[in-house]
């Protein structure tokens, strides 16, 4: 199984809630379209790993439409040889903006204390 990320514009997350307690969480995301039969967005549904599902549901509420985000996914091989990607985590792209304290300089225009006269 391999591993990989991918940076796209975040659609939204769903859950659904199948027979017997089973619940199915994807995420959706836009990427570029095929130009044949997409215009616009290629809009594409990705599974969520059982074990990472309700994160990637509940992160789904802190993104806008569209905001660029990072789906870090596995790759398992599939039927026919085609692979199933299962959404492990996703962030947003641009990091939070956080408040630093900006370190003290000295004033420039402070003149030089006098030495002490005796």
């Amino acid at each position: 199984m391999a591993r990989s990320t991918m940076e796209v514009a975040f659609l939204g997350t769903q859950r659904f809630d199948g027979e017997g307690g089973v619940k199915y969480i994807k995420v959706f995301y836009g990427d570029e379209p095929d130009g044949k039969t997409e215009h616009g967005l290629s809009i594409i549904g990705m599974a969520a790993d059982d074990d990472a599902a309700e994160e990637i549901f509940a992160a789904g509420a802190k993104f806008s439409p569209l905001e660029l985000v990072r789906i870090t996914f596995d790759v398992a091989r599939g039927g026919q040889n085609k692979g199933k990607n299962l959404a492990l985590h996703i962030e947003s792209v641009k990091p939070k903006a956080t408040t630093q304290a900006s370190p003290q300089q000295p004033n420039p225009s402070a003149k030089p204390a006098e030495p002490a006269k005796a």
